[in-house]
């Protein structure tokens, strides 16, 4: 019967370390070294919170860039359920998604025959992704800034101002975070007015 008061005693000493002084260590200490982060990188506009630097938001209107595809169930960048397809490359539901997705971006955009960027019509891992390479900006300015009635040469200004490198260049690609970029053409359009 040792052995089982051992055991219980043990079980009863890790579970407090690991289950309660640990997290609370951690929540403490991220809210004091990163507290932007450990409240969720939230974005903040005129006082009223408008999303989060990590997850996307679907864009549809012709005026704003619009992000990645959303692959998660239910609505599109549904938190609750993050995740990719887990459609295999050959199969014909992700085919036929992807070739709607052309469509719809041509349709969109009206490119003069451009190559469409991939990450415009393939889904991240997460289906949450708020990034888009400088490439899908640029194909998408055009139509911004018909849309808005300004020159294009302000919203490539806007969006070279928005690319985020990496630390390192072989750490990752260039990003542009879309929510950002589409709060900037706000806040340019408010200046203009």
């Amino acid at each position: 019967m040792i052995w089982l008061r051992s055991s219980i005693v043990l079980l009863a000493f890790l579970s407090l370390i690991t289950g309660i002084a640990y997290p609370l260590l951690v929540t403490g200490l991220s809210e004091v070294l990163f507290p932007h982060q450990a409240q969720g990188s939230l974005i903040e506009q005129s006082g009223r919170r408008v999303g989060s630097e990590l997850i996307g938001q679907n864009f549809t209107k012709v005026t704003y860039f619009h992000g990645r595809p959303s692959m998660t169930a239910e609505k599109p960048y549904n938190t609750l359920s993050s995740g990719g397809s887990n459609l295999s490359a050959t199969n014909p539901a992700l085919i036929s998604k992807i070739n709607q997705n052309i469509i719809q971006v041509r349709l969109f955009n009206h490119p003069e025959n451009r190559q469409i960027p991939v990450d415009l019509v393939m889904a991240s891992g997460s289906g949450l992704d708020p990034h888009i390479s400088p490439e899908a900006a640029e194909f998408q300015a055009q139509r911004v800034a018909i849309a808005r009635h300004l020159p294009l040469g302000i919203i490539n200004q806007l969006i070279q101002k928005h690319i985020k490198y990496p630390l390192l260049e072989y750490m990752g690609e260039p990003v542009v975070n879309v929510l950002e970029l589409n709060l900037a053409l706000d806040n340019l359009n408010l200046k203009d007015k």
